[in-house]
């Protein structure tokens, strides 16, 4: 594609997508299509043997996208906690798709890397999380709890679990949480070999806040019985109420049973930076790691998740390895930051720039009171359905509010 047909294209495209963003209200939230509607219209075609005309190809792909999705940046949009794309975000990823950067390490991707690690530091400082910490850009929540999963294994297993494992051993560990908790710790169980049943899940209360004094009994119990207790996670904004655990509690816990403490804020750790915000929510900086997604509360286009840690060495204690043909420059004064030691990944997108891009623009006084009125608005939410007779309301967590119908018979 030559530059001036990279420009029509491009600017056709531009003006295709502020129209798109334009006349969202008046649209849909979803056409509500069967799988094989959407596969009717999709077609059947076998792998294309040549190509097309790349503007003719946009336009049937835009079409496509608009005509057949769901919008969760629709303003009656009411489902899960995805947030709709700032419009700075999108243009962050059309640029950061056009430089294309591996931010893998740090001579492949010098101002990308530092732009992360800026990034890393503004979330940090955003949520009142200590500033010194490790942190990484990652997709999204499960990814981001993985990450601080994987750090409590290394950080308190009692033996080298990263050469060891935990195959063929008279030790069985065991992790904690409420029974409220995302399924990401399943997967984290199951993937990195503790198994399920390795999972205490502690009662919560009628709004589905963790019971400390039975996450206490429950430690008790294991370490009678021969277990390791080894990580408690908290959540900070359940999936399906919103609720805070009671972290200040569960952080005097682990401190005193020198357990690791995971915060999954993937969704309402953002919350923290309100003045306002329960003391359980500022205890957030107590934990040892955090996971929380800018694609939720800091309107970021999707991918956008990171994960913070308090001890930053205990990153790439945890996932640094050194081959020969990784033999990128760590030596000097200010050593670089190679970020495939501090994850999962070794090619890495540049999804921090949407993230930077946000933060410039409007700065965190604008996220806090965004943050605030979605808080408001579902509270206001709260209040109406108390106060009308055929709807009972549950809770009001943060942004979110549960109710029933209860029609009034006769």
């Amino acid at each position: 594609m030559s530059a001036y047909d990279f420009r029509k294209i491009g600017h056709k495209l531009v003006d295709e997508i502020a129209g798109f963003l334009e006349s969202l209200p008046e649209r849909k939230v979803t056409e509500s299509q069967s799988v094989a509607e959407i596969q009717n219209v999709l077609g059947n075609a076998s792998l294309p043997q040549e190509g097309m005309d790349s503007a003719q190809l946009l336009k049937e792909t835009t079409d496509l996208l608009v005509d057949h999705s769901l919008f969760n940046g629709h303003p009656r949009f009411w489902g899960y906690v995805t947030s709709s794309a700032a419009p700075i975000g999108i243009l962050g990823d059309f640029l950061a798709s056009a430089v294309n950067q591996n931010v893998g390490a740090w001579q492949l991707s010098p101002i990308a890397s530092e732009i992360e690690a800026q990034t890393i530091r503004w979330i940090a400082e955003f949520i009142g999380y200590n500033t010194d910490c490790g942190g990484l850009m990652v997709s999204g929540g499960n990814m981001a709890n993985f990450v601080g999963f994987l750090a409590g294994r290394k950080s308190k297993t009692p033996w080298d679990v990263r050469k060891e494992g935990l195959q063929n051993r008279d030790e069985q560990v065991r992790v904690y949480c409420s029974d409220a908790t995302h399924t990401w710790v399943h997967k984290a169980a199951d993937l990195f070999g503790l198994g399920t049943d390795a999972i205490r899940w502690i009662p919560s209360d009628i709004d589905q806040h963790m019971d400390v004094a039975k996450l206490e009994e429950q430690i008790e119990t294991d370490i009678k019985l021969g277990f390791i207790p080894l990580l408690v996670a908290a959540s900070a904004g359940t999936v399906a109420t919103g609720a805070v655990d009671p972290i200040n509690a569960i952080a005097d816990l682990c401190e005193n049973y020198q357990l690791w403490l995971h915060v999954d804020g993937a969704y309402g750790a953002m919350a923290a930076a309100l003045p306002e915000a329960h003391e359980d929510l500022k205890a957030i900086h107590r934990a040892d790691s955090v996971a929380l997604d800018p694609h939720k509360w800091l309107y970021s286009p999707i991918e956008a998740g990171c994960t913070l840690v308090r001890n930053a060495q205990d990153l790439p204690d945890t996932f640094s390895f050194q081959p020969d043909y990784y033999q990128f420059d760590i030596e000097g004064d200010q050593p670089p930051t190679n970020y495939y030691e501090l994850g999962l990944q070794n090619t890495r997108g540049f999804r921090a720039l949407k993230v930077w891009l946000a933060f410039r623009q409007v700065g965190s006084s604008a996220f806090v009171e965004t943050i605030r009125q979605d808080i408001q608005l579902a509270q206001a939410m709260y209040d109406a359905f108390a106060a009308h007779e055929e709807l009972e309301a549950f809770t009001c967590h943060l942004s979110i509010t549960t109710f029933r119908y209860v029609p009034q018979y006769l």
